[in-house]
């Protein structure tokens, strides 16, 4: 062990920590460990910025585009209404006519964006159906990753392990290369998803006949109006007369939560009330004589009819994280009032006004459409409440051109593969897709405005420092002592057990660090651990590639899952129980197909 292994060691456990304690932005997590080898001579300064000019991030950096275009088009939302079922079925038959069309776009375009637009679209649809939307938002989201594991451009870590490739001197990723695993795991995943997602998803298990409407619910917080008729009613099996279609979830008074069911209560003048009830009920308490929702005061001089309620996810790039809600104002932001948080699956009752933000909230708002004009394309939060009354349909013209520009993006890129087989030409996926992102600038399919919104500098800037790591671990030696440690352990299983152990570091460290700098962290340990076998490496970096794509036990590891999270109220042990069975199956895949289609 030399001076420098010791250095990267010690900075990739504090990398680690800080990731897990949320110290700050991953982005400049990886870029103060960069800047550190730097400082210490493990690193140049040419190998810091050269990650910066990787064929595979400025790709990532335009599909950013592409993605807001299409997402500006409306085109996704428009398909995703027309191909949901009309008819309730069998769990088995709906979860594959959900999942399959989102596995295939997410195989050609960014997957939050999907998700984001989707998920929405989605609740609305099952509360028109009366069945649970808890069992179809995670579906969804691992629908989003079946598709990306399949194609190059399907998610940005595959284009990170492709430009660590060329970089270091080898053939790059063909388009659907990945997918003779990804395609296998899909399949798969469909089929675990439809046989026990009804029984292992949360939410009221889906039956033929129609029982209940298990929709979505949202809490209001209401206080007694003055002179309300109200005060002194008696709450009954969690219902107070004249509130209609509203349950009470817990009243709190003298700075105690009382709860209905555990004893009888009667309402007093000053009790803030939590009740629970559709989305459908806003109205109805808006226009209500006896009570109004609490914080109306801030927005008293606008009309009622006018109020809509929204929901917004933070996202890392929400500037005010880590304030508390009383210090950081929504209404002097946004003109928009907070009436819940939800976090980790709960909603947030006490102490709210000095709760702190942080990246992955569930916020409801309640706001005029001009709240929706104003930061629809914002990315500061994802904005997820879909009510399509205040939907601005941009036209079908546009979102016919918006899919000829993505279908022939896709086109020229298989047509570029099936040349560079043939006649060994191949030209670089990025001038395709930049292409398609700018006939969209260029036709005002995407604002010209604000197009630098759409890329995720902190995502950039990640990716581009776990190059720079990356490159640490192999100068210092770090790489070749772990390849070493792991070929000593597994030698008498051979190269499979090295690619096992490959995919489950990988794994293991997308959950902790996030998967575009768990795929660069590895791969010098792959290659160099190929070396020490005399064995080809390209087995090996196609695990990295495919378990840095499958992240499905927790929401850390994986944008798209945090979403979800957060839009549907899971907490963890809803996705370790669905997720870890699908791991294992990615997993055992992985090990024995690699080595089938890629030799050693």
């Amino acid at each position: 062990m030399t001076f420098e292994s010791w250095i990267v060691l010690a900075v990739l456990v504090f990398m680690a920590v800080a990731f897990l304690l949320e110290a700050m932005r991953p982005g400049l997590i990886l870029l103060s460990a960069a800047v550190v080898f730097m400082a210490t001579g493990i690193i140049t300064d040419q190998e810091l910025i050269a990650g910066f000019s990787n064929n595979g991030l400025i790709t990532i950096a335009v599909l950013f585009l592409v993605n807001e275009g299409i997402k500006q088009s409306g085109l996704m939302a428009r398909l995703a209404q027309a191909y949901l079922p009309r008819k309730r079925n069998r769990m088995t038959f709906m979860l594959p006519r959900v999942m399959i069309p989102v596995a295939f776009f997410s195989a050609f375009l960014n997957n939050l964006p999907i998700v984001v637009n989707f998920s929405p679209i989605l609740i609305r649809w099952a509360e028109a159906m009366h069945i649970s939307w808890k069992k179809f938002l995670i579906p969804l989201s691992y629908a989003a990753i079946f598709g990306g594991m399949c194609t190059l451009i399907g998610t940005s870590s595959n284009l990170v392990v492709h430009g660590l490739l060329l970089e270091n001197g080898d053939e790059g990723f063909h388009l659907f290369e990945l997918g003779k695993i990804g395609l296998f795991i899909s399949v798969f995943g469909f089929i675990y998803m439809s046989v026990f997602g009804n029984w292992l998803l949360p939410g009221e298990k889906i039956k033929l006949i129609t029982d209940s409407n298990n929709g979505k619910d949202y809490y209001y917080n209401l206080k007694l109006s003055e002179n309300s008729r109200l005060a002194g009613l008696e709450i009954k099996n969690k219902r107070i007369a004249g509130l209609a279609g509203l349950e009470v979830h817990s009243i709190a008074r003298n700075n105690k939560i009382l709860y209905p069911e555990k004893s009888n209560l009667r309402l007093y003048r000053d009790d803030d009330i939590l009740v629970t009830g559709s989305s459908q009920r806003l109205n109805y308490i808006l226009s209500h004589k006896n009570v109004k929702l609490k914080g109306m005061e801030y927005l008293r001089h606008e009309n009622p009819e006018n109020l809509k309620q929204y929901e917004v996810v933070l996202s890392p790039r929400f500037p005010w994280l880590g304030q508390t809600v009383t210090e950081f104002s929504f209404f002097e932001q946004f003109n928009a009032v907070v009436m819940a948080i939800h976090r980790n699956g709960e909603r947030i009752t006490e102490n709210l006004s000095n709760l702190k933000l942080k990246v992955g909230d569930n916020v409801v708002l309640l706001a005029t459409e001009e709240f929706h004009n104003t930061w629809e394309s914002s990315q500061m939060f994802y904005l997820v409440n879909y009510v399509s009354a205040f939907h601005r349909d941009k036209g079908t013209r546009v979102k016919w051109t918006a899919l000829i520009i993505l279908l022939t993006m896709v086109a020229a890129i298989i047509i570029n593969e099936l040349v560079s087989y043939g006649y060994g030409m191949r030209l670089n996926i990025f001038i395709y897709v930049s292409f398609a992102a700018l006939l969209l600038i260029w036709l005002r399919i995407l604002p010209q405005q604000n197009y630098t919104k759409a890329v995720s500098w902190d995502m950039i800037i990640a990716i581009a420092s776990a190059f720079a790591i990356s490159k640490a671990i192999q100068n210092s030696g770090v790489a070749n002592l772990l390849a070493a440690d792991a070929i000593s352990i597994v030698r008498s299983i051979g190269p499979a057990g090295v690619l096992a152990i490959i995919w489950i570091i990988t794994s293991i460290l997308t959950e902790i660090i996030t998967n575009n700098a768990a795929v660069a962290l590895v791969f010098p340990i792959a290659a160099m651990a190929a070396q020490l076998l005399g064995v080809d490496s390209r087995p090996f970096f196609v695990a990295i590639a495919i378990a840095g794509a499958s992240s499905f036990m927790t929401a850390r590891g994986y944008r798209a899952n945090l979403v979800i999270k957060a839009v549907g109220k899971y907490n963890n042990y809803d996705f370790l129980r669905i997720g870890a069975p699908m791991q294992i199956i990615a997993f055992i895949l992985s090990v024995l197909l690699i080595p089938f289609f890629w030799e050693f």
